[in-house]
């Protein structure tokens, strides 16, 4: 039982302002900088993302097409960001084997292959053949 009534805040309860914008600032750089210093899975869907929308100008889409492509290849580093934060958590209350924390994974992991799968699936569909046509057509 905790010793806080219902009327108490957390001790990690930010405040309002311009202070706490600075802080979910400084403390989304440092997310971003553990996913790319400690997540080979985010290392490696960088290396997939970054040169298939860095093609897009080439493809000249409409707009819309290009924020879609954009909009999925941004939710795949996001989803795996969540998976990671997941998996982080489930190791952190016990390095134990237990069939839930293997789900948790293993739907984290699911979550990641079926945004992967649609961002590609969006590119091979929409930027590719404008690719094509634009470049070599």
């Amino acid at each position: 039982m905790s010793d806080t009534g219902p009327n108490e805040k957390s001790e990690f309860k930010s405040v309002g302002g311009v202070a706490r914008i600075a802080a979910a600032t400084r403390y989304s750089m440092q997310g971003f900088a553990h996913a790319f210093s400690h997540e080979a899975a985010f290392r490696q869907e960088l290396l997939l993302v970054v040169p298939l929308l860095a093609c897009l100008p080439f493809a000249r889409l409409p707009l819309l097409e290009t924020l879609f492509v954009i909009a999925l290849g941004v939710a795949v580093l996001v989803v795996e960001i969540l998976n990671s934060a997941i998996e982080a958590v489930v190791d952190r209350v016990s390095l134990e084997r237990h069939p839930l924390a293997g789900r948790a994974k293993d739907l984290g992991s699911a979550a990641v292959f079926a945004t992967i799968a649609m961002f590609v699936a969006s590119w091979f569909v929409l930027a590719a053949p404008a690719l094509y046509r634009h470049l070599l057509g």
